[in-house]
C-alpha cells in the first residue's frame, strides 16, 4: 500500500525485453535501496512494481502485458524520470491518501498554465471513469496524491500543484498532450459502484413487478 506522497524522482537506466515481460532497471533516489529486498513493492509513476534485483540504490523490475496496456510505462525509456515511492510501513504518516498502485486508466493533460510558483492543469480522462471523478474528491496521477479541482462530468477535470509537488515529482516536467497514470480513489469507487448495484436490483425488481 502506498499514500500518494512520492520522496523523489528516479532514472530508468536500461529497458529490456522478452517474449514475456519486459524488464526496467531504474536508479532511485538517494537511499531509497536502503533496506529493500526482492519482492518489496515500489509505485513507480503510481504503478506497484515488485523488486527482482536490488543493488544499494539501483532496481529491476518486471512489467507484464496487462501493466503495458493499462500505463504509460509501455513507452518507458533509457533515460526516462519516473516518481518513486516505497511501500508504507505500519505506523507511517499517511499524508496522502491510500492507493494500492494499481492504475485504472491514463488521462492526456490538455491544459497547463504556469505561474510564478504554482501551476494549474487541466487533463483528460476516459469518459468511462468520470463517475469516479469529483470535485474536491482525491485522485492520484503518475503516483501522486491530490486534489481535484473543478470536473466536466464527462472525465475532464483540473489539479492544482504547489511548488513542493513541482520540485519533488516529474508533474512539473510534463507537457501538453502527454498522458499520466491515474489511480482514482477506492472509497468512492467503491460507494459508487455499490450504488449502481443497488439501482440494478431495484430495477430488476421493480421489472418483476410489473410482470407479475
Amino acid at each position: 500500500m502506498f499514500c500518494g506522497i512520492v520522496t523523489g524522482v528516479g532514472t530508468i537506466l536500461n529497458r529490456s525485453e522478452n517474449a514475456e515481460v519486459t524488464t526496467l532497471t531504474i536508479t532511485l533516489p538517494s537511499g531509497h535501496g536502503d533496506g529493500l529486498v526482492i519482492g518489496a513493492s515500489v509505485a513507480v509513476d503510481g504503478v506497484c512494481l515488485t523488486a527482482t534485483e536490488v543493488d544499494n540504490d539501483v532496481a529491476k523490475f518486471d512489467l507484464i502485458a496487462e501493466t503495458l496496456v493499462r500505463t504509460t510505462l509501455s513507452s518507458s525509456i533509457a533515460g526516462g524520470k519516473v516518481n518513486i515511492e516505497r511501500a508504507m510501513k505500519f505506523g507511517d504518516e499517511i499524508g496522502g491518501h491510500i492507493l494500492s498502485g494499481h492504475v485504472i486508466a491514463t488521462a492526456e493533460i490538455t491544459t497547463k498554465e504556469l505561474g510564478d510558483e504554482a501551476a494549474n492543469y487541466a487533463l483528460q480522462a476516459p469518459a468511462e471513469i468520470a463517475q469516479y471523478i469529483h470535485e474536491k474528491g482525491f485522485i492520484a496521477i503518475d503516483g501522486i496524491s491530490l486534489t481535484i479541482g473543478k470536473v466536466d462530468g464527462e472525465g475532464g477535470f483540473n489539479i492544482h500543484l504547489i511548488p513542493e509537488t513541482l520540485r519533488l515529482t516529474t508533474l512539473g516536467s510534463k507537457a501538453i498532450g502527454d498522458s499520466v497514470n491515474i489511480e482514482v480513489d477506492s472509497m468512492t469507487q467503491a460507494v459508487v459502484e455499490t450504488v449502481k448495484r443497488v439501482e440494478r436490483l431495484k430495477n430488476l425488481q421493480t421489472g418483476q413487478e410489473v410482470r407479475k
